[in-house]
C-alpha cells in the first residue's frame, strides 16, 4: 500500500536505501517487507549470513534481484560495529535487540544499549543518513496492569519500576527474565534520546513501541519470536510460550512494519514516540479464536486465573498514520491470528 504524504515530498527519497539491523528476526522481515513495498531499497543486517537465507529467498522471489542486500555484523556490541552496513544509506530501523532473556541485567542491558549506540554513533558519522527510527517496545514505558480501569499509558511514561527491579540484588532467579528484557528496553531507548539531545546528530530521531507482535510469518522456516506462540499452539497444542507472556495488548506485526515506514518517511513525523497497542488481550482470548476458527482441530484448555487487561491506551495516533495506508485503523485481534496460524 502507498502512505500518503499529503502533496509533500517524502523525508527520505524513495529508492533510497534503508538499513535494517536484525533483518531475520520476525519484526525486522517485516519492516524490511513494508520499505520493499514502499519502493525503496533494503540492506538488512544479520549477525551470521545463513540466518538470513529465507528472508534473502523471500524478497528476491516477491521483489526481484537488487533490492534486497544483508550485511554481516557479528557482534553489533563491538564499537564501530555498524560503520560499513551504513554506508549510503539514507534511514536506519534499529530492530536487533538481546532476546536471551536472561534473567540477569548484565547479560540484557548492556549489549542491548551497546548495541543502539553503535547505531546511532555509525549514522551520526555518515552524512547521507537522514532518519534514525528505533523499535522501543511498550514495556519502555510501562507493564501493562490487570484489572485497573485507572490505568492509563501515554507517550510520555517510562518503566522505571522495571529498571528499579531488574537491578536489585541476586539471585537472578528465572522468573526475573522478563523483567530484565523490560530494563533492557527502557534503558536503551532513553540512551537512543540522551545521544541525540547530546551529540546533535544531522537525523530525525523517532521511536515505535509496540506490545506483543502477532500475525503473518514471513517463511516457514523463520524464526518468530512472539509470532511462534500462537503457531506453536495451533500447531502442537504447546502453550509453553503463550504461558511467559502476561495478558497485554496486541499489535499486528504489519501494522508495526508500517509504523517504522510512516516514521521513516513522513516529514511530519519528528522527534516521536508512537505507541503500536491495538487491542487488549489474553491467552484465553485466543484459544476462543483458534477453536471458532478451525472446529475440527482440538485445542487446549482455557488458562487457570488468567486476568484481563483494563485501562487504556493513546493509541489514536498510530491509528491514523496506518489510515494513510489505506487502511481503517489497526488490524483486529482474530484476524491477526489467523494470519498467524498462516490458513
Amino acid at each position: 500500500m502507498v502512505y500518503d504524504l499529503k502533496g509533500k515530498a517524502p523525508a527520505i527519497p524513495q529508492g533510497s536505501l534503508v538499513l535494517v539491523t536484525g533483518v531475520n528476526g520476525y519484526i525486522g522481515s517485516h519492516i524490511a517487507d513494508q520499505f520493499l513495498e514502499a519502493g525503496y531499497r533494503v540492506r538488512g543486517s544479520t549477525r551470521d549470513v545463513d540466518k538470513a537465507t529465507c528472508v534473502r529467498e523471500f524478497f528476491s522471489k516477491k521483489y526481484g534481484e537488487g533490492k534486497f542486500e544483508t550485511v554481516v555484523v557479528a557482534d553489533m556490541v563491538k564499537e564501530g560495529a555498524f560503520d560499513e552496513a551504513v554506508k549510503g544509506c539514507s534511514g536506519i530501523a534499529h530492530v536487533a535487540s538481546d532476546l536471551s532473556f536472561s534473567p540477569d541485567p548484565n547479560v540484557v542491558v548492556p549489549p542491548t544499549l551497546a548495541g543502539a549506540r553503535n547505531a546511532a554513533s555509525a549514522a551520526a558519522k555518515e552524512p547521507s543518513i537522514k532518519r534514525f527510527v528505533f523499535t522501543s517496545s511498550s514495556v519502555a514505558i510501562a507493564n501493562s496492569q490487570l484489572n485497573d480501569p485507572s490505568f492509563h499509558v501515554t507517550n510520555t511514561g517510562w518503566n522505571d519500576s522495571a529498571i528499579e527491579q531488574a537491578w536489585a540484588p541476586p539471585p537472578y532467579t528465572p522468573d526475573r527474565s522478563f523483567i530484565a528484557y523490560c530494563a533492557s528496553k527502557a534503558q536503551a531507548e532513553r540512551e537512543m534520546w540522551k545521544f541525540v539531545s547530546e551529540e546533535k546528530p544531522g537525523w530525525t530521531l523517532n521511536c515505535v513501541l509496540p506490545d506483543l507482535n502477532i500475525g503473518t510469518i514471513l517463511h516457514e522456516q523463520q524464526r518468530a519470536s512472539t509470532g511462534e506462540c500462537i503457531r506453536s499452539i495451533y500447531r502442537d497444542g504447546d502453550m509453553t510460550m503463550a504461558k511467559m507472556f502476561p495478558p497485554a495488548w496486541m499489535v499486528n506485526v504489519r501494522d508495526t512494519a508500517r509504523l517504522h515506514v510512516a516514521a521513516m518517511i513522513d516529514p511530519d513525523v519528528v522527534d516521536e514516540r508512537i505507541l503500536a497497542y491495538a487491542y487488549p488481550y489474553n491467552f484465553n482470548d485466543i484459544l476462543a479464536i483458534l477453536r471458532e476458527s478451525y472446529p475440527a482441530k482440538e485445542f487446549p484448555a482455557d488458562l487457570e486465573g488468567v486476568g484481563k487487561v483494563t485501562g487504556s491506551v493513546e493509541n489514536g495516533p498510530g491509528a491514523e498514520l496506518l489510515k494513510r495506508f489505506g487502511q481503517s485503523g489497526w488490524t483486529g485481534l482474530e484476524e491477526s491470528v489467523r494470519e498467524n496460524v498462516g490458513l
